[in-house]
């Protein structure tokens, strides 16, 4: 079964051209590694939560928006596989310091995750 994995950060809607920027950028370079997939998305119809929400979760800001984003890969190994590659990118370099990225690298949560249902 294929490997996600998946990324949620809260962007300053003033950094949005920048932040479409650099996903257009890291996309095409996971892409050119080896991922399947590269998703990016605003969030449209995300309310705060009694207990949890997305808006929660990165601790939103007046002024922000909340994306919720997706890479796919053949398999676990194969993410391994193209993440060390990506990592080593040097397109990458000046996009990872947290100085010049468009949102709070803080705030941004992760994870890989086994896809357990594909219809």
């Amino acid at each position: 079964m294929a490997y996600v994995d998946g990324f949620v950060v809260p962007v300053p809607k003033k950094n949005l051209q920048a932040y479409l920027r650099s996903a257009r950028k890291a996309g095409k370079i996971w892409r050119e590694h080896g991922a399947l997939e590269y998703v990016e998305c605003v969030a449209d119809d995300v309310k705060p939560g009694k207990w949890t929400s997305f808006p929660q979760a990165v601790k939103l800001k007046a002024g922000e928006a909340v994306w919720f984003s997706w890479i796919v890969y053949k398999s676990r190994k194969h993410r391994d596989s193209v993440l060390g590659k990506v990592m080593k990118d040097e397109r990458l370099a000046a996009m990872m310091d947290p100085k010049s990225m468009p949102f709070d690298g803080k705030r941004m949560f992760w994870g890989g995750f086994k896809v357990m249902v594909s219809l």
